[in-house]
């Protein structure tokens, strides 16, 4: 069997099948392929939330650090050409 063949047939029914089937059919056969792709969701554990958590505000500290930098200078440098 080729690759491309389990390609094929690992993205479900074909474009002609799905138009085959009534509006009702198509709704279930999104709700089935929905339950199954969160079926396959992994939650994390407490320990991953609070690293998670902690890696997203350091790297929110590190943006703004960034931006206040950046306003800093751009404020400084617009004082300096447009002061009297």
């Amino acid at each position: 069997m080729s690759d491309t063949a389990v390609t094929d047939e690992a993205k479900g029914p074909r474009k002609n099948e799905r138009e085959g089937r009534n509006i009702f059919a198509r709704f279930v056969l999104f709700w089935r392929q929905v339950i199954a792709e969160l079926k396959k969701v992994v939650t994390p554990t407490r320990e991953e939330t609070v690293r998670y958590i902690w890696i997203v505000l350091g790297f929110v500290a590190v943006v703004m650090a960034i931006v206040f930098g950046l306003d800093f200078v751009f404020n400084f440098g617009a004082n300096w050409v447009f002061s009297d």
